[in-house]
């Protein structure tokens, strides 16, 4: 466990850093925008680039993968809204779901794990954080519109627009096209690249202690511990959980998902809650207060629970 957290609490420590530096006062809260505008339309796309340049085809689009993370997610979402959406509303119950399902894979989890696991852990990382983005966000994004003018169908449109105009998909998507047809950047190019993708990891990690700081200051509304408490524990315990079982049922039935991949899915889990969540939320009307929370609550607990996680599933 020590060692395990000899590796965790660097990262743990940045959103620390990040965190006391608004709430002081040091860093102003406009300037967090610039951080996160920087992080992300030019450090992470790079690094994701790069990662998925790297990595085999094979590893981007294995189907196992994919299979048993998004299975987990959705009975997850399905779980958190049906346990929430009468005492909620749809709305709430939907982004409540999201924030328990998405894991902070861009800002922290493609740096974390490769220093855990090693580089063959960004293709499993790389293709769950882009099921993540188009198929869960999207899911609930709907769920959210349900009973609402406009519907589900207007809302589901306005957030693929919104999607296409983020970098990361595409990073993605051109990192695996890289991969497929073997190409080589041109040395300058490549350089480039290197110097902003090595500073997505320090530069993002700061980011989510600044955006969880200024969420928390923001949000002046009282909510109740029980909306917000369960959530952030079904992100660090029951969505692991989750995958980790799905995963030993996939094996059993012959599915050809590796240990080593099962391990990396089951720690990109037990992450905490994806801080652009909080971003969502305020567009689409939901209860900002509620999720920032939850953020909030899943990271401050994730450092040792994230490190009880990789020291169970690294044992021996």
């Amino acid at each position: 466990m020590l060692s395990v957290l000899l590796v965790t609490s660097p990262f743990f420590a940045l959103v620390l850093c990040g965190f006391v530096a608004t709430r002081r006062g040091i860093l102003p809260l406009s300037a967090i925008a610039g951080l996160n505008s920087f992080v992300l339309y030019f450090a992470l796309p790079c690094m994701l680039y790069r990662f998925g340049a790297r990595t085999p085809i094979a590893q981007l689009l294995d189907p196992a993968v994919a299979g048993v993370y998004l299975a987990s997610g959705l009975v997850l979402v399905g779980t958190v809204v049906a346990l929430t959406r009468r005492r909620l509303g749809w709305n709430d119950a939907a982004f409540g779901a999201l924030v328990a399902a998405f894991p902070n894979t861009g800002f922290m989890g493609v740096p974390l794990l490769v220093a855990l696991l090693g580089a063959h852990s960004a293709g499993p990382v790389i293709l769950t954080m882009a099921l993540d983005m188009l198929v869960t966000t999207s899911l609930c994004i709907a769920l959210s519109r349900l009973g609402m003018a406009g519907g589900a169908g207007v809302a589901l449109r306005n957030a693929l627009k919104g999607m296409a105009a983020n970098p990361m998909p595409w990073a993605i998507a051109l990192g695996a096209l890289a991969s497929w047809a073997q190409w080589t950047l041109p040395k300058p190019v490549e350089q480039t690249l290197a110097m902003l993708g090595d500073a997505a990891s320090p530069v993002a990690l700061f980011t989510i202690g600044a955006v969880l700081a200024r969420s928390q200051m923001n949000a002046h509304e009282r909510v109740a511990a029980r909306d917000y408490v369960p959530v952030a524990l079904a992100k660090l315990i029951a969505h692991p959980l989750l995958v980790w079982l799905s995963g030993r049922a996939a094996i059993a039935l012959g599915v050809p998902l590796t240990e080593q991949a099962l391990v990396v899915l089951v720690l990109l889990a037990a992450l905490p809650s994806a801080s652009n969540v909080a971003l969502l939320t305020e567009r689409f009307g939901a209860h900002g207060g509620r999720v920032a929370r939850i953020i909030l609550v899943s990271t401050a607990l994730a450092f040792l629970s994230f490190s009880g996680a990789v020291a169970l599933m690294t044992r021996g």
